[in-house]
């Protein structure tokens, strides 16, 4: 009998790695560009491309470029999820991989604005949409890979590899600049910013080796409806108003958790490399907490852990910025591994949570448009407004603290509002049949 069985979980363990390694380190390489960004306008785009205002006002700018990446993350989920329902998961999944490392590396050779004046934040502007456009697209292909080739009741682990794919990328990331910043500030600003960039331009180059080697699928184009995304607004309205709901709930948390919160820590007088530690130790948490979270709403429900966690996130967040003010560096830590954890509750479940509203046929359009609609109006919009409302309060952080506080309360009530299905089967998710039954599996 143990010759039998070990093959067996030999076969689960190595198809599992597969999964990962195609779903979550691709996810990876794409977030570690992803984050980079982020942190740049946070600590150096403000004086390299936006130096013509004060530091806090630079600061929002630079926000304000890094949110309009958002703006074409809807675009890149709706053609490209198009293209993965009626052809095939596979080539999408190398070609936002190969779109989002170009146009890194060539941010990273962007010249600064005292070279090429106005021209050069324009020119990180449009290469901030391209990343948006390939961004809207991976996260829901990488997803589905995880859900459409988990075994039964663990949809929402193997979905999850995604989520710590973002966790991942997010701490290498981190801790590239966090090993920049140990250098002097005039070389910091001159040219050791653009070194993530280049890196993470290269880096993708593996994750597209990775894809590459994935089985090739059936063509999907006899199956899928002529515009999957009209079709499954047609047929699941509801379910699509309420998934773009906790995208943007969870997007506006999520944002507001890693990007506003560098920017906090260095208002407070943490110095760069304090408050990219204190990132990094969040990461840590945050990519532990996805697949503990996800495995118990494999037991549980999504719903459950979606919406108790998020609930505690909001009132967490209160705590946060005491803790962080007190300049003790040992309860800093504490406040940002605690905020990573708890954000890991909703982000754990959610590839698996929307993934599974709908049909096979229309599933890549359908959970690409609505995370991506909802990551737009939120996650776009989070540092910048976060920002505001911090310079509007004088320093205060409790306009932050309601607005998150809000953001959780749009992601409870959506998440309410949709079908609990961790006990559907992988083959019956979509179908109006299926619903009755799930409907009684909630919170």
């Amino acid at each position: 009998m143990t010759e039998t069985v070990r093959p067996g979980l030999k076969a689960r363990a190595a198809r599992g790695t597969r999964t990962f390694l195609i779903s979550g380190f691709g996810t990876a390489l794409e977030f570690y560009d992803f984050i980079i960004y982020g942190l740049a306008a946070a600590i150096v785009f403000p004086t390299v491309f936006f130096p013509e205002f004060d530091r806090t006002v630079g600061t929002l700018v630079a926000f304000a470029a890094f949110g309009s990446g958002f703006v074409a993350r809807p675009l890149g989920g709706i053609v490209i999820g198009h293209f993965g329902d009626r052809i095939a998961r596979k080539s999408m999944l190398v070609l936002t991989l190969l779109i989002m490392g170009g146009s890194t590396f060539l941010i990273g050779c962007l010249p600064s604005y005292g070279t090429l004046g106005i021209a050069a934040p324009v020119m990180l502007v449009a290469l901030r949409l391209v990343q948006g456009f390939a961004a809207g697209g991976e996260w829901g292909g990488a997803s589905l890979f995880g859900i459409e080739n988990a075994p039964e009741g663990r949809r929402g682990l193997w979905g999850s590899f995604t989520s710590a794919g973002i966790g991942i990328g997010s701490l290498f990331g981190t801790g590239v600049f966090t090993l920049i910043t140990l250098l002097p500030e005039e070389r910091l600003e001159a040219w050791a910013w653009r070194v993530p960039f280049w890196l993470g331009g290269l880096l993708v180059l593996v994750g597209v080796v990775a894809r590459s080697r994935m089985p090739q699928e059936e063509r999907r184009t006899d199956s899928a409806p002529r515009v999957p995304v009209l079709d499954s607004i047609r047929r699941h309205p509801r379910q699509m108003l309420l998934a773009i709901g906790v995208a943007f709930g969870y997007n506006t948390l999520a944002y507001i958790g890693t990007i506003f919160t560098v920017t906090y820590a260095e208002e407070r007088g943490y110095s760069h490399t304090e408050s990219l530690l204190l990132q990094v130790a969040g990461s840590v948490a945050f990519t532990i907490a996805v697949p503990v979270m996800a495995l118990l709403s494999d037991r549980k429900g999504r719903k459950p852990v979606v919406i108790l966690g998020t609930l505690a996130y909001a009132a967490f967040f209160f705590l946060y910025f005491p803790l962080v003010d007190g300049h003790v560096l040992v309860l800093a830590t504490l406040a940002y591994v605690l905020v990573n954890v708890l954000m890991a509750a909703p982000q754990g479940c959610i590839p698996a949570f929307l993934g599974e509203q709908f049909p096979a046929a229309t599933r890549y359009s359908s959970i690409s448009a609505t995370y991506q609609t909802g990551a737009a109006l939120g996650g776009g919009t989070a540092a910048t407004a976060a920002t505001a409302l911090f310079l509007a309060y004088d320093g205060d952080p409790i306009g932050v603290g309601l607005y998150s506080g809000a953001a959780a309360l749009v992601l409870v009530l959506c998440a309410w509002g949709l079908r609990e299905t961790f006990r559907v089967p992988t083959a019956r998710l979509g179908e109006r049949a299926a619903e009755p039954a799930a409907e009684r599996v909630g919170i």
